[in-house]
């Protein structure tokens, strides 16, 4: 058995969460060696939803228009009772929000898989070694950590180094019991059939999410595509899947959707047992040791948040290990990493608490809950947008989310369209960017110049600048992950608070001239690094 000296960065996970990490870091010219257990993508259906802000972390990846192929903006959410009647309708607008992208968006997760693995493959400092069952994790006297795993094709045993390690392994990972990490029990355990099937018969539904409220059996229809649907339903005790193996079985709870449709034009993909779990980890890192994903954190999926809870983990990580391994960053710029996240993600899990309990609070006092309250709730001034909304809570104060007196740090800047058919985000780069109404100095110019910021002047008029009045700022600081770090009317202060980060994307922008050629010289040879 031989140690192999692996890359920089060893994630442990193919995942989406783990997949999109090792990409980001890729288009920084990150090394990266990807792990999973699976030979190729995992089959069953899980995830099916992500929102705006998720989209747009999409299309940094490059693969936008494919996603938008397999995916289908939903059109808000309705909540029944449990004789199917109409509480509360909220409808959501699917064309583009302020991040640029339908803020709802259903899709089937092996299909989002496989576009997000084929686009790792243009990137040839990533390889992604499937069948790859890890073992062990451990930390080196040097400072580096040694990774063991077993070849599942052959029982083979390999040992690899690195200087980074990231667990993108579940809700079971193995890289979180190695650093001592706990789940944290927010006493939320429920037991749910999850149905995933096909039919070409058109179910003339409202092409929503359904949340049926019931104490006794919550349950949810979603449709996932032309003639994909998903149902869930909350199990009783002494239920389990096996009762539900055919269209027979389902019969009575598919029923209010399946009108008029005959079993034999409905193909069942799977029927499975979830217990949803609200848990969150103690700590997210040990070292160079970080946790992403479901093994630091697991939400309900009442407000489909879970998938895309992971996927901000890796997008706020990235960009700040790319900084620290390419010497452009400080180490401690890593501990703001938990000090956003964590936070972020306790917030979201505890609103999908909620939501799951006004889905399915039993007895006399939450059926009239659900009378008194949810129907009122679309009634009330402001609260009917509220609902739909897909915006998340700011990130918490660090390092690199700096609130002033307005109310923009920590927030997602927009990304409206030009009329070139480029976003905000496009011309912003992959760097720090600098939005403002007020053209900086000829001094600031230099200052921002030298440490890399992408100086974006928004027309008094644009949706730019109405942000920024808004936010009572004159000019915001952008972080590469789009996160408002600093934003106020004091121009020299944002230059004094900016790090030094200069980057181009690997398969991105390219340079012209002998200057250009060299550039991309170097970006073939070190996938995307370039001398400053």
């Amino acid at each position: 058995m031989t140690v192999e000296d692996a890359p920089a960065v060893v994630v442990v996970g193919a995942g989406p969460t783990g997949t999109t990490v090792a990409t980001l870091l890729a288009q920084y010219g990150i090394h990266c060696l990807l792990l999973d257990r699976w030979a190729g993508v995992y089959r069953q259906p899980r995830a099916v939803h992500l929102d705006d802000e998720i989209y747009r972390v999409i299309a940094r990846l490059g693969i936008a228009g494919e996603f938008a192929a397999i995916s289908r903006p939903a059109q808000g959410l309705r909540l029944l009772d449990p004789t199917m009647k109409v509480l509360a309708e909220f409808r959501r607008d699917t064309s583009l929000s302020v991040n640029g992208f339908p803020q709802a968006n259903m899709f089937d997760q092996p299909e989002l898989e496989t576009l997000l693995r084929a686009n790792l493959e243009r990137y040839a400092c990533v390889e992604l070694r499937g069948d790859a069952e890890v073992t062990g994790v451990t930390e080196q006297r040097d400072g580096r950590i040694r990774v063991t795993y077993v070849d599942r094709t052959d029982g083979s045993t390999h040992v690899v180094d690195t200087d980074y390690l990231l667990g993108c392994d579940g809700a079971n990972s193995i890289v979180r019991t190695h650093i001592g990490s706990h789940m944290h029990d927010m006493k939320f355990d429920q037991r749910w059939l999850v149905i995933d099937a096909a039919t070409p018969a058109d179910l003339d539904q409202w092409d929503g999410v359904h949340q049926v409220c019931d104490p006794v059996r919550a349950g949810t229809y979603m449709r996932i595509g032309e003639s994909r649907y998903r149902w869930e339903f909350r199990l009783l005790p002494g239920e389990s899947a096996d009762d539900f193996r055919t269209i027979e079985a389902l019969r009575p709870l598919i029923a209010p959707w399946t009108q008029g449709v005959t079993d034999t034009e409905i193909a069942l993909i799977r029927v499975a047992e979830y217990t949803f779990r609200a848990r969150i980890a103690d700590r997210w890192r040990r070292g160079n040791i970080f946790l992403l994903g479901d093994a630091a954190h697991l939400t309900p999926p009442f407000i489909g948040q879970g998938l895309g809870a992971g996927l901000r983990d890796a997008v706020n990580l990235a960009w700040k290990l790319a900084g620290v391994i390419k010497g452009e960053l400080p180490p401690t710029a890593l501990d703001s990493y938990e000090q956003e996240r964590k936070p972020h993600a306790h917030h979201m899990i505890r609103l999908a608490l909620v939501v799951g309990w006004a889905m399915t609070a039993g007895g006399e006092f939450g059926n009239l809950a659900r009378r008194l309250l949810v129907t009122r709730l679309q009634l009330i001034p402001g609260m009917r947008t509220k609902v739909v909304d897909s915006r998340t809570p700011a990130l918490h104060r660090s390092a690199f989310v700096r609130p002033t007196r307005g109310r923009l740090a920590g927030t997602l800047c927009p990304n409206p369209p030009y009329p070139d058919g480029k976003s905000l985000d496009d011309l912003l780069g992959d760097g720090f960017a600098m939005i403002t109404a007020v053209a900086p100095t000829a001094g600031q110019r230099r200052v921002l110049d030298n440490r890399g910021v992408t100086i974006h002047i928004a027309p008094p008029d644009s949706e730019i600048a109405e942000w920024l009045r808004h936010g009572r700022a004159t000019a915001a600081l952008v972080r590469p992950d789009r996160t408002v770090m600093y934003a106020g009317h004091d121009v020299e202060r944002i230059c004094q608070v900016t790090p030094h980060f200069r980057w181009d994307r690997v398969s991105g922008r390219q340079s012209s001239g002998a200057d250009g050629h060299r550039r991309r010289a170097a970006r073939r040879r070190n996938c995307g690094e370039i001398a400053i």
